[in-house]
């Protein structure tokens, strides 16, 4: 069974910048589709950015674009997701997830709060 284990979400005041990572108790292979989510409050999980294995970047939503980038070291078994200029309205709980064909796994999030 693999595990994603996230790190790096906190309190950061608005402007400010995190970077996530996500580390993968298997490994992360060309064609797997890495991805971070989020869920805010009252909210239904959002796809927040996506990419191959291989490290093309597949998909980056709107709110997201211009401030966040998606990484993988595939070495460390690890996806980053780079968070610039915060706003308020980017707090939530941030999740990893790995697709690798029909398996589905997810981490267990990690909170960001962006609060002056």
């Amino acid at each position: 069974q693999v595990q994603l284990v996230e790190s790096g979400g906190g309190l950061v005041q608005p402007g400010g910048f995190l970077r996530l990572s996500c580390t993968t108790s298997g490994s992360i292979s060309a064609l797997d589709m890495m991805a971070w989510y989020r869920q805010a409050p009252g909210k239904p999980r959002e796809l927040v950015a996506r990419m191959f294995g291989s490290g093309t970047t597949t998909y980056l939503a709107s709110f997201a674009e211009g401030r966040f980038t998606i990484s993988r070291d595939a070495a460390k078994k690890t996806v980053y997701l780079q968070m610039n200029s915060l706003k308020p309205n980017d707090t939530a709980v941030y999740y990893c997830n790995q697709q690798r064909g029909p398996q589905d796994y997810w981490g267990q999030g990690t909170q960001v709060t962006v609060s002056s």
